[in-house]
């Protein structure tokens, strides 16, 4: 847990000392790829508190998830159809899924301190 947080400390400080702005013709990509992302992330966190974590399947789909996400929208867009709406319904639905598990296991766990 300590090195997550790091992590994250990490990360924001980056993201505040080196800003980085993209054409604003990506913004669809990106956001569907920002919404894959924070599925793995609710996922591991969900994994981890279930003891059932690996970096390796995390690593794999933060990254896999978010490029076939961008992908995905990226086809949809070159065929006009907005495939991307599939993706939302996925990652959004796993998310508040994963979101309704910790809230569970972090719940039982704090009755079971009791």
């Amino acid at each position: 847990m300590f090195f997550a947080l790091i992590g994250i400390l990490i990360g924001a400080v980056i993201g505040f000392l080196l800003p980085y702005t993209y054409n604003s013709a990506y913004s669809l990509y990106v956001s569907v790829a920002i919404l894959a992302c924070l599925d793995s992330i609710f996922g591991g966190i969900r994994a981890n508190l279930e003891n059932n974590f690996s970096i390796q399947i995390f690593l794999s789909g933060f990254f896999g998830n978010s490029v076939l996400a961008a992908f995905l929208a990226y086809i949809g867009d070159q065929l006009g159809v907005p495939l991307y709406y599939a993706a939302i319904v996925t990652f959004g639905g796993r998310i508040f899924d994963n979101f309704a598990a910790i809230r569970r296991i972090w719940l039982r766990k704090r009755k079971s301190n009791e």
